[in-house]
C-alpha cells in the first residue's frame, strides 16, 4: 500500500512538472488555441484518473480499518478480564486460606490424639486445622476513617478456640474469629478505635499457621494466654518507632461475660530499627465465673532481633497469677520462656526452630502441676506463592508423664512428625 501511494504521489508530481514546463514552452513557442485546449483535457482526464485512483486507495484502507480496530477492542477486553478482584472490590479486600496436615505421632496413641496440642491434635491421621475466610477494610483519612474485619473460620483451631469460652451462648461463635468495626479519628497522626471481637494482642505467636515460624503452636500460646477479647481497644502510633494500644474487655475468650467485672490492658511497641522490636503487654481484671474479686494479671513480653537479613531470632516471656483453686491458700501463677531461630534461604525456602519451657506450678492452666520443655525443628518451602508447605519434627518432655503411649500407657516425652499444607489466596495480590 505505502508502494502504491508512492505511485501515485510521484504521477502527480511528474504531472505537475510538466504542466509547468508546457507553460514555459508556451512563452517560448507559439501554440494554437485548439492545440492548447486538447492538451488541458488531456491533464484534466489524466488527474481525474489520479484522483480515482487515490480514492480506491483510501476506500481500500477504509475496508480494512474496521478489522484493526475490532483487534484493538479484542485486545482491550482482554485486559479488562485481566482485572483483578482487588480492583473490583476497591478498598475492600477479601482473604483466607485452607491449613490441612497429618501427623505421625510415635508413641501411636490408642486415641489417635496428640498431647500438650492446641490446633494440630489429631495424630496417625489427617486433619483439618483450619479454613479462614476474611473480609476486611482498614479505615483510611483520605477516604473514608471507618473501616471493618470479618474473619470466620472453620476447623479444628476454631474448636479448641471455642472450648476456651466459659460461656458458650452463641453457638455461631464458634465459627466467628473475629469481627470488628473500626473508627480512625483525626487525632495527631490517628487514633484507631476497633469495637468487637479481635485476636489477642499477646504472645509471639498467632492463630494462623502461616504468620508463624512454626507449623505446630508452642506450649505459651496454648496455655499461657489467651486467644481472643470482646470490647474495645485504642492504638496511636507517635512515630514509626513508637505506638501504644489500650483496650477494656469482657475478659479472657469471652464474648458473653462470665461476671461484672471488666479486664483493662495496655501494650507498649517500640521499634527502634528494622532489626529490633520490642513488645510489653499487660492485662488484669476478675476471670471467675460470678466473681469479681479475684484478678487474673498477665505480662507478656516479645522480643525479635535480626542480625543478618537472613538470620532472625524471636524471644517470648509470660506470666500470670491471681485466680484461686480450692485447696490452695496462695493464688496460683504460671510462668514460661520460649526462644525462636529463623534462617531464610530465600522467599521459597527457610528452617526454623523453637525451644520453650513451661511451669504451670498448681496445674491451673494445664489440668496437672509442673513443667514441659519442648524442641521442635521446621522447613519450609513455599511454592508458586500460593502454596505453603512445612515438614516439622517436635520433641516434648514433661517432669510428670502427662502423654499416652500405645492403649493406655502413661509416659513422660512424645515425639511427632508433621507435614502440613496452607493454601493462601488474597484479592489484593494483582494490586500491590
Amino acid at each position: 500500500m505505502a508502494m502504491f501511494n508512492f505511485q501515485i504521489l510521484s504521477g502527480a508530481v511528474t504531472l505537475v512538472m510538466f504542466c509547468s514546463l508546457g507553460m514555459q514552452a508556451q512563452t517560448v513557442v507559439p501554440v494554437s488555441d485548439g492545440a492548447m485546449e486538447e492538451r488541458i483535457r488531456r491533464l484534466e482526464s489524466e488527474l481525474a484518473d489520479l484522483r480515482a485512483q487515490v480514492r480506491a486507495s483510501r476506500s481500500t484502507t477504509a475496508a480494512a480499518t474496521p478489522l484493526a480496530q475490532q483487534n484493538l477492542v479484542a485486545h482491550d477486553e482482554k485486559k479488562e478480564e485481566k482485572s483483578t478482584i482487588g480492583s473490583l472490590l476497591g478498598p475492600t479486600s477479601v482473604s483466607g486460606f485452607v491449613d490441612l496436615y497429618y501427623q505421625q505421632n510415635f508413641n501411636n496413641p490408642a486415641n489417635r490424639s496428640s498431647g500438650m496440642r492446641s490446633f494440630d491434635t489429631s495424630s496417625n491421621q489427617f486433619g483439618l486445622n483450619l479454613v479462614e475466610l476474611i473480609v476486611d477494610k482498614t479505615p483510611d483519612p483520605s477516604n473514608s476513617r471507618t473501616g471493618y474485619r470479618i474473619a470466620l473460620g472453620y476447623g479444628q483451631a476454631m474448636n479448641a478456640i471455642y472450648s476456651a469460652e466459659p460461656t458458650k451462648d452463641i453457638g455461631v461463635d464458634q465459627y466467628l474469629k473475629e469481627a470488628y468495626f473500626s473508627y480512625l479519628a483525626p487525632v495527631g497522626k490517628g487514633m484507631q478505635f476497633d469495637f468487637g471481637k479481635y485476636v489477642t494482642p499477646h504472645g509471639a505467636e498467632v492463630i494462623e499457621t502461616k504468620d508463624n515460624w512454626n507449623y505446630s503452636r508452642g506450649l505459651l500460646f496454648s496455655y499461657a494466654i489467651p486467644y481472643f477479647h470482646f470490647g474495645m481497644r485504642t492504638k496511636y502510633a507517635f512515630n514509626d518507632k513508637y505506638a501504644l494500644t489500650g483496650f477494656i474487655t469482657n475478659g479472657w475468650n469471652n464474648t458473653i461475660d462470665n461476671n461484672s467485672g471488666k479486664t483493662y490492658g495496655a501494650t507498649f511497641s517500640w521499634t527502634p530499627s528494622k532489626r529490633f522490636s520490642l513488645s510489653q503487654s499487660v492485662m488484669a481484671g476478675p476471670e471467675g465465673t460470678d466473681n469479681n474479686s479475684d484478678w487474673r494479671q498477665m505480662y507478656d513480653t516479645v522480643m525479635t532481633v535480626s542480625p543478618t537479613e537472613k538470620l532472625t531470632l524471636m524471644f517470648n516471656y509470660d506470666y500470670g497469677r491471681g485466680d484461686r483453686m480450692e485447696g490452695f491458700a496462695n493464688p496460683v501463677y504460671w510462668t514460661g520462656v520460649s526462644a525462636y531461630a529463623k534462617y531464610a534461604f530465600d522467599s521459597k525456602y527457610s528452617i526454623a526452630t523453637r525451644y520453650e519451657y513451661y511451669n504451670d506450678h498448681y496445674g491451673f492452666t494445664t489440668g496437672t502441676a509442673g513443667h514441659v520443655q519442648g524442641v521442635t525443628g521446621t522447613f519450609q518451602r513455599v511454592i508458586a506463592n500460593h502454596l505453603l508447605t512445612r515438614l516439622e519434627f517436635r520433641r516434648d518432655i514433661a517432669n510428670h508423664p502427662i502423654f499416652t503411649k500405645g492403649l493406655s500407657t502413661p509416659v513422660s516425652s512424645q515425639n511427632t512428625l508433621t507435614a502440613g499444607m496452607v493454601f493462601l489466596f488474597d484479592s489484593r495480590e494483582g494490586t500491590k
